[in-house]
């Protein structure tokens, strides 16, 4: 099962974001180029206050070390593919998503080491040192969403007719080959573990406390910066559904401690449900118009 998912997740990344080329134009990608202030404002918000954020979950909830040390790599990670998917679901700005999900992907390079650094300094007895390929990365991005984004982008100027008819069933094909895959995951994290996810029901609270709390921080900010509605919920999003694969992958592949990708797992859970009902509420019942547009 695990050598099926090490080919079927990047697989299904690759078509889901095919997909969203589909809906996307250039005339997206040059009007967040010509005014970056969101892109730029949602980079902080995950780079700087949402690690902020998880350290303060960390401190607040009498957790075991092994299980702050796992708030505080969800909240150190990038938003995840389906931050996209979400904003594509809700007519967000698909382009200001995947542009902050490519660039929070080569920026981990530097932050995530640099915070887990200072997380095992105040919640571990002993140290380790986190190292990021930066050309593994750049080759897991390159092929997962830039070259399916950009064939989506051509097939869309070559074919607009055909692409036009598939658009509206795609909004419910893309979401289920995403929980296709989150299924087989589950799956097989049941079958390699030896207790039940219910067992941790006690680390859901602090979890499900980052992403709410994340999204509103997110949402509230971005609009006292000025962006406007469209921006605020996509930026909301994209704090609110971090890459829970990558946090699984860290934890145990590279720092390799027996419990931490814990937290991730259940954040994986539950994150794409209540970002996308949170996220809802939001587009629905919180506008407010702002007068600059960016």
């Amino acid at each position: 099962m695990q050598t099926f998912l090490d080919y079927l997740l990047p697989v299904s990344i690759a078509v889901i974001m095919f997909g969203i080329g589909l809906g996307l134009t250039v005339i997206d990608f040059k009007r967040v180029l010509i005014s970056p202030k969101a892109v730029s404002f949602g980079l902080f918000g995950q780079l700087i206050l949402m690690p902020l954020i998880g350290f303060g979950i960390a401190f607040a909830f009498d957790l075991d070390p092994i299980y702050q040390l796992g708030i505080v790599l969800i909240a150190a990670c990038p938003g995840g593919t389906s931050s996209n998917i979400v904003t594509y679901m809700l007519n967000g700005r698909v382009a200001l998503s995947v542009s902050m999900t490519a660039c929070n992907s080569f920026l981990i390079i530097l932050t995530i080491p640099f915070i887990l650094n200072i997380a095992f300094s105040y919640f571990w007895t002993s140290t380790k040192e986190i190292n990021l390929s930066m050309l593994e990365t750049f080759k897991d991005v390159l092929l997962t969403v830039f070259i399916p984004v950009i064939l989506g982008l051509i097939a869309r100027h070559y074919f607009p007719i055909f692409i036009g008819k598939l658009r509206k069933p795609l909004r419910f094909i893309l979401p289920g080959i995403m929980f296709l895959v989150f299924l087989l995951v589950l799956i097989n994290e049941k079958e390699n573990g030896d207790k039940s996810m219910i067992e941790y029901w006690d680390l859901l609270l602090p979890a499900l406390c980052l992403n709410v709390l994340v999204m509103f921080v997110g949402f509230l900010s971005s609009g006292a910066a000025g962006i406007n509605h469209e921006g605020k919920y996509t930026i909301a999003i994209e704090m609110g559904l971090q890459n829970s694969a990558l946090a699984i992958f860290l934890a145990n592949n590279v720092i390799q401690i027996d419990g931490l990708s814990l937290i991730a797992v259940l954040y994986g859970g539950f994150s794409f449900f209540t970002t996308l009902i949170i996220a809802w509420f939001m587009k629905r019942y919180m506008k407010k118009e702002v007068v600059a547009e960016v």
